[in-house]
């Protein structure tokens, strides 16, 4: 009888072809590390690429500003001038006047003179303990002054070392964050603000850590804050104050930090 060979089956696989749910799949963890790459992109942009950008832009300023006060004098503009209109929204770094409570008495809103209006940065601001230095810039736009980097002053907010209510605002993150550590800041810390004719000192004396956005009694000349009376003054001055986002990498509430104008000898 004939022997029968064992025959070994051979199986041939197609190259190249997945099943329909494999390539969804595929497609799908495709699709995710695209979206992961793009979100990566954005936060370096926005978390590192944007303080670049700002703080090469504010540090120019500020050269710009002191080269030309170096040069020959110019009289300073009436402070009383009203400065321009505000063309874009503020951004939530601002306290928002515009949503105050209704209830709040109209002497609450600030009514101090106006800043110069030669340019928009006219001033340095200068804060050792944080060892910051900044230019200020008319109004609180955010593309305009707070994005490049600048710390914008309120408008119809006092002038550098007048009677009344000096009220900067500046981001915390992004944007160059001028205003990042100023929760560091302590009673007793010098703030210098320089304009072309001279330079005023002021000197920290009151830290509000949290309030709403809606608590325009901070920059209101008397400053005094709406939502928890116990910070702020109740007598006219000369006062300097900060305001910026917290906690950060949020809008939710507003830091604070207040100064008093030290007297010229």
């Amino acid at each position: 009888m004939p022997r029968v060979r064992d025959r070994v089956p051979v199986v041939v696989q197609a190259r190249g072809v997945r099943s329909v749910p494999a390539r969804v799949l595929w497609a799908c963890a495709e699709t995710v590390v695209t979206c992961g790459v793009v979100l990566l992109l954005l936060v370096v942009h926005q978390l590192w690429w944007t303080n670049q950008q700002a703080r090469a832009e504010a540090t120019e300023q500020v050269r710009v500003l002191e080269r030309e006060w170096e040069g020959s004098p110019e009289p300073e503009p009436d402070p009383q001038a009203e400065p321009p209109p505000q063309g874009e929204a503020g951004s939530g770094t601002t306290m928002d006047p515009s949503a105050a409570d209704p209830t709040v008495e109209p002497d609450a809103v600030p009514e101090a003179p106006a800043p110069p209006v030669s340019r928009a940065t006219y001033a340095v601001l200068r804060i050792p303990r944080i060892g910051l230095t900044a230019p200020i810039a008319r109004g609180v736009g955010k593309r305009s002054v707070l994005d490049k980097g600048y710390v914008g002053h309120y408008p119809r907010t006092a002038a550098p070392g007048r009677p009344g209510n000096f009220a900067l605002a500046g981001h915390r993150n992004t944007h160059g964050e001028p205003f990042r550590y100023i929760n560091r800041l302590r009673v007793g810390d010098e703030i210098t603000v320089r304009t072309r004719d001279r330079e005023y000192v002021y000197r920290v004396d009151q830290v509000l850590p949290r309030t709403a956005p809606r608590d325009t009694g901070v920059i209101a000349s008397v400053p005094r804050s709406l939502v928890k009376p116990s910070y702020g003054y109740s007598s006219p001055g000369s006062y300097l104050t900060l305001t910026t986002c917290t906690p950060e990498f949020s809008s939710a509430y507003r830091l604070i930090v207040w100064a008093k104008l030290v007297p010229s000898e």
